[in-house]
């Protein structure tokens, strides 16, 4: 019995201790990834994860563990890519669907929207102004896509193209929609991110786009990081996937943006039904069949010198003046 007993205790310290070199390698791990590596159930992982936040070693943020100290630290290229894969491809598999042929897009830097841009090199008439050398790569042999690349310096942890000069070739484009990702999203603060230099380059992106359409996963909802790329009140929609049903707080969170008037569209769960993201409208029957929509109770939250807006779940009409008035609000800021 004792025995028993003492390799229980050495399989929770192993354990534990896997799970605190992932958080400390990645800044942020959702419990789904943590459970899938070291092979045991969410329940045992969310119980080690209380074990080692009570050691002040880690700390319990929304479905996940993160860094202690409130803000996650970001994550290199090759950590990224290995987290909620299953998840980003569901949302990419969405996002798609929001993209109609002829339209001229931007996308940010990311792996999720690097996801998404494989998905794009099926719609024709497409034009991509991108930073990131991720998604021109997966879109270099799209021979009915055109590839815009800004400029500036390359920032080898997540290849992409950052400082003055990217913002400045970015100065007097317009687009139809700028597609985003970030290091964490709180219906507080908006989107945001840990480096300064790619939130400068978001926020040009977002200027140059008349809609701004947030990707991010729901271990990103209620993460707070240093720097603001997108506030709440100018996101239009956010592509998320479903929250695992223990997971109360990142509900909330999206009840929270939607109350605030971002309109939210659910990817199917892992394995579920979120199928390919075949182009086309909102109003194709797989966005449809993929979308779950949180009602909004209330308009969108009203910013300085703007009318209020009703937003509604399902529709890609968004009021073209007042979108515009929220992005020179933006630049003001």
């Amino acid at each position: 019995m004792v025995a028993g007993v003492t390799v229980s205790f050495v399989f929770a310290a192993e354990r534990r201790q896997l799970i605190l070199e992932m958080v400390r390698a990645n800044g942020a791990v959702s419990l789904r990834e943590l459970a899938r590596v070291v092979q045991t159930s969410e329940v045992t992982v969310r119980r080690d994860v209380r074990a080692l936040e009570a050691e002040g070693l880690l700390d319990r943020r929304h479905g996940g563990a993160v860094l202690p100290g409130g803000f996650t630290r970001e994550s290199g290229f090759p950590q990224k890519s290995h987290l909620a894969t299953a998840e980003k491809t569901a949302i990419a598999d969405l996002a798609a669907n929001f993209v109609e042929e002829g339209e001229a897009i931007v996308v940010g830097a990311g792996t999720t929207t690097q996801e998404l841009a494989r998905r794009l090199a099926r719609v024709p008439g497409l034009t991509v102004v991108t930073n990131s050398l991720l998604v021109a790569q997966a879109l270099a042999h799209a021979n009915r896509v055109e590839v815009v690349m800004t400029g500036g310096t390359l920032r080898g942890s997540n290849y992409a193209l950052v400082g003055s000069g990217a913002e400045q070739s970015l100065q007097g484009l317009r687009v139809s929609r700028a597609f985003l990702s970030g290091s964490g999203l709180t219906a507080e603060r908006g989107l945001s991110t840990s480096n300064m230099l790619s939130a400068s380059v978001d926020r040009a992106l977002v200027q140059a786009a008349a809609e701004v359409v947030v990707l991010a996963d729901h271990t990103k909802l209620g993460t707070d990081t240093m720097f603001q790329t997108v506030p709440t009140d100018v996101i239009t929609r956010l592509v998320t996937d479903e929250p695992p049903a223990h997971d109360d707080r990142a509900a909330t969170e999206l009840q929270a943006l939607a109350d605030q008037g971002v309109q939210i569209a659910v990817a199917g769960a892992p394995g579920g039904s979120a199928g390919a993201g075949s182009a086309g409208g909102e109003g194709s029957s797989a966005a449809r069949q993929q979308r779950r929509d949180v009602p909004l109770p209330g308009p969108r939250r009203q910013g300085p010198g703007l009318r209020s807006a009703t937003v509604g779940l399902g529709t890609d009409q968004a009021a073209g003046a007042e979108r515009g008035a929220r992005v020179a609000d933006l630049r003001r800021r």
